[in-house]
């Protein structure tokens, strides 16, 4: 009698057993992933995943997760796509990362930002005040050819500097470019006056020794801005003692000669930045504006360099060059 009731007791088990091992009809498959309850902020999100996406999303390789962007991969190297998207924006290629794993997106590093908001303050008042309307009246009577032959002329002016700069950061091949651009248009370009390279498609850069101390390994500078010179790091104030031995201007010694030059240059450069009065006009706080623009496509071209992967123009000055601006000649 202990023996039949054994018996069937495990009967019972093991058909308890093979009844919980089976799905039931119409239930949802093991495979299929419950979604988190939508929050009210949410619109149009559904409760659960389709069960081909939940086990396409289940057996997704790491190859698939890293092209869908859930991780990323720390030796893929920016894509153009993704070099293009830093050169629009302001900023380090997404996905870029330093040889430690960290993002090269630098954060905004302003210490001295009281002392930095009353220097932006006279600058603004100085541009609105002589610099704008200089550069408004500039480009209401001088025709738009004439324009492109001035900033043609002061962009040429500067292949020295970036030349020497490109030797600097040991880009032979980009000094060797900028040497064959600086040739052809002081030539055939009648002073540099006219762009000929441009057509032959030799590559325009402009290189400072500011970016040249970034590519050295000082990365990561305090910002500074400076009366009249504008936005600046401590790192680039210190590349001006750099640049400044470079600069052809600087050697003229006619003093009139050399000051309506540079006149004619932070007129030049006013002007083209006339596209962007507006946004800093409507700009809630116009020093972060200024301040976080400048630093993102700083830190880009310093990233860039490093890189030394693209070979399309890049001629955006975001400094105003240190021979656009009246000093004193100190190796007299």
């Amino acid at each position: 009698m202990k023996l039949f009731r054994t018996v069937l007791l495990l009967l019972a088990l093991a058909l308890l057993a093979a009844c919980a091992g089976k799905p039931a009809r119409d239930a949802v498959p093991a495979s299929t992933l419950v979604a988190p309850q939508a929050t009210e902020q949410v619109v149009g999100n559904t409760d659960v995943v389709p069960a081909e996406a939940a086990q396409d999303a289940a057996t997704a390789t790491p190859t698939d997760a890293t092209q869908n962007g859930v991780t990323a991969s720390d030796d893929t190297a920016p894509t153009g796509a993704e070099d293009d998207f830093a050169a629009l924006y302001g900023g380090p290629a997404p996905g870029s990362e330093n040889a430690d794993g960290s993002s090269t997106t630098a954060m905004t590093y302003d210490p001295w930002e009281k002392y930095n908001r009353g220097v932006h303050r006279f600058n603004n008042a100085v541009d609105r005040g002589v610099a704008r309307p200089l550069a408004t009246a500039y480009v209401n009577v001088v025709p738009q050819f004439a324009r492109t032959g001035v900033s043609n002329f002061f962009s040429n002016l500067r292949s020295p500097l970036t030349m020497v700069n490109q030797l600097l950061q040991g880009h032979a091949d980009d000094a060797w470019d900028t040497l064959g651009r600086f040739l052809m248009n002081s030539t055939f370009g009648i002073g540099g006056l006219f762009d000929p390279a441009s057509k032959a498609m030799v590559p325009k850069r402009s290189e400072d020794f500011g970016q040249t101390l970034g590519t050295w390994g000082w990365r990561r500078s305090r910002y500074v801005e400076l009366p009249f010179f504008g936005p600046r790091t401590v790192r680039d104030v210190f590349g001006l003692a750099g640049d400044i031995p470079l600069s052809p201007m600087r050697q003229i010694e006619m003093d009139k000669v050399r000051i309506g030059l540079q006149g004619l240059q932070l007129v030049d450069m006013r002007a083209q930045l006339m596209a962007v009065d507006s946004l800093r006009d409507t700009a809630v706080d116009e020093y972060a504006l200024t301040r976080d623009a400048w630093l993102q496509r700083r830190n880009y071209q310093i990233e860039k360099d490093l890189r030394h992967g693209g070979k399309r123009d890049d001629d955006d000055q975001t400094t105003i060059p240190v021979d656009a601006m009246p000093m004193p000649n100190w190796g007299d």
